[in-house]
């Protein structure tokens, strides 16, 4: 006991400590401007806004995107109703003050919900279906998304394709997902009712990301970029790439964040031609070469960085060539990037930058997909947010950098990833302060980490 309690105080004194205050992540005026928002796309009806069901394994409760996304609500089994015709919103729920404590919900929130949460109604969910029903009868249009809940490290449209091929297309299954099931009983139940997917609607709201958003992101990438440095410096030969994933988590939880924001990715020797591997089942070798690609889940907004480094922090010829290839490729992104620009724009303008530094695009490095100059996927309450990509850039949108060459037969791979916000004039790095040159991660690795230094103190 005294040996693990001198760990964890020395990491602490090592790298210092985030007491994060838990609540509300926003003030209730930016969750009543996002409402307001989706009722200016309906104007006709009202969406149904499902939150998360309560957890029956053992595995901690956490609420829906979109449902945190509207409310900022935690509550299990809660239901919300944005109405676009009144012009106001229904917060249905059912739980006891002893219930709540037992999640970790605030007092206040089940005392108070209209002054804590701002939400106009607030009504047991034992009145949701009356609620439905006057709805019907008043010719509403109902809005509900089709597509899944997200939940922590899910992604919905990739959730909806898993579904739609193992459940409801499996001809030994055959269930709808809850969203389908929803619709279909709102129209049996009601006949002659208008029932219309607003999923689309939601996604257009998310991609764009307020100020707040963008500084919780920026808050989410500080952890992330500790976590990410510190892991460096504790990589040698001869450690379990399961000891240094553990290390990564630990790190970010410290620090404040809920979770990862997807299981941590590592992929060295002959693991590289298999880009998501996440197994940690090997122990680093002399001349291995790691990417690792991960970043923390903070207050449900996600942050998506990738690393490439070699294992005893020296880079050989060839390494160095394919590296600072990627390299250049996302610095010259970075450097372009600005609202308006269009995807074939990035291309032809990163491309021209290229050559005129000296790279022979000619190479077959250059013709790999992952190499060609573009736009990532949105970064947001998922780490492959709702919308998929940018066709053309807007200021407050959030994705991920990420080039990528890969060589199986050499068991090399190089991924170089960070997370950028599209601001008026350009873009911002939210995941700085990574070293990226191959001088600084060099340099950066040959300094103690955490690992070392532990062991020096028979501690590890």
């Amino acid at each position: 006991m005294k040996k693990r309690f001198g760990l964890g105080l020395l990491i602490i004194l090592m790298l210092g400590t985030t007491v994060p205050s838990w609540g509300a992540l926003f003030e209730k005026s930016e969750y009543a401007s996002r409402r307001t928002k989706l009722m200016d796309k309906i104007p006709d009806g009202a969406a149904i806004v499902w939150g998360a069901r309560s957890r029956v394994e053992y595995n901690e409760f956490f609420q829906n995107n979109d449902f945190i996304y509207f409310s900022g609500v935690e509550i299990p089994n809660a239901v919300l109703i944005i109405d676009g015709k009144r012009r106001q919103s229904s917060l249905f729920f059912t739980i006891t003050e002893r219930q709540a404590r037992g999640e970790g919900i605030p007092a206040a929130l089940v005392k108070n919900p209209g002054e804590e949460t701002g939400i106009e109604n607030l009504l047991p969910l034992e009145q949701f279906s009356a609620q439905l029903s006057r709805l019907a009868a008043e010719k509403y249009v109902l809005y509900t998304s089709a597509k899944p809940e997200e939940l922590l490290r899910e992604c919905s449209g990739q959730k909806f394709n898993f579904l739609l091929q193992n459940q409801v297309l499996n001809e030994w299954d055959g269930r709808l997902t809850p969203e389908l099931q929803f619709v279909k009983l709102l129209k049996e139940r009601f006949p002659g009712l208008e029932v219309k997917d607003c999923a689309e609607e939601i996604w257009s709201l998310r991609i764009i990301k307020s100020p707040a958003e963008v500084e919780l992101m920026r808050k989410a990438a500080r952890i992330g970029v500790k976590a990410h440095v510190e892991m460096m410096k504790a990589t040698r030969p001869g450690l379990g790439e399961v000891e240094l994933a553990a290390l990564y988590e630990y790190l970010c939880k410290k620090e404040g964040a809920q979770d990862l924001a997807y299981y941590l990715i590592m992929c060295s020797g002959e693991n590289h031609p298999y880009v998501h591997y996440y197994k940690h089942d090997r122990v680093l070798r002399e001349g291995d070469f790691i990417v690792v690609d991960v970043g923390p889940d903070y207050g449900y907004y996600d942050i998506d960085i990738t690393i490439s480094y070699p294992a005893n922090g020296k880079f050989t010829a060839r390494q160095k060539e394919v590296y600072e290839a990627c390299l250049a490729v996302h610095k010259t992104c970075l450097g372009l990037y600005r609202p308006g620009q269009t995807r074939d724009q990035l291309s032809a303008e990163a491309n021209a930058v290229l050559k005129k530094q000296g790279f022979d695009l000619s190479k077959e490095i250059y013709k790999q997909r992952t190499m060609q100059p573009g736009f990532g996927h949105y970064v947001g309450l998922a780490v492959h947010d709702v919308g998929g990509s940018p066709t053309a850039l807007k200021p407050g949108m959030v994705f991920a950098n990420e080039p990528y060459a890969l060589f199986p037969e050499e068991n090399l791979g190089v991924r170089i990833e960070d997370t950028v916000v599209i601001t008026e004039k350009g873009c911002e790095v939210l995941t700085v302060g990574i070293p990226r040159e191959i001088a600084d991660i060099e340099a950066l690795m040959k300094q103690p980490g955490i690992i070392q230094v532990l062991k020096e103190k028979g501690l590890y």
